[in-house]
């Protein structure tokens, strides 16, 4: 997948890729609206890119205590714009 458009067009499949990276991966299940599914993917994994999805994942869910921490393991402070914004620019990111 190459751009934001595609990525959101295969969220109507009832599966991601198979080649998109952990990362794409959980945020296609969080698209899909399954945040557990996207939470467990990222969860276990101590790199920086799954620690900012991780942190988002806590923001949408409403623990901001603990998406801050995630964001900062991250090293990222927790934006002030909206979660769609957010996942928006997390799947560009990682595309």
């Amino acid at each position: 997948m190459k751009s934001l458009e595609t990525f959101k067009a295969s969220l109507k499949n009832d599966s991601p890729a198979n080649n998109l990276s952990i990362q794409l991966k959980a945020l296609w299940y969080d698209g899909k609206g399954n945040w557990s599914e996207a939470h467990h993917l990222v969860d276990q994994l101590a790199d920086t890119s799954s620690a900012w999805i991780h942190a988002y994942l806590h923001r949408k869910e409403g623990d901001i205590w603990n998406a801050d921490y995630w964001y900062k393991k991250a090293k990222k402070v927790r934006p002030d714009f909206s979660l769609t914004e957010e996942w928006e620019q997390l799947v560009m990111e990682f595309l």
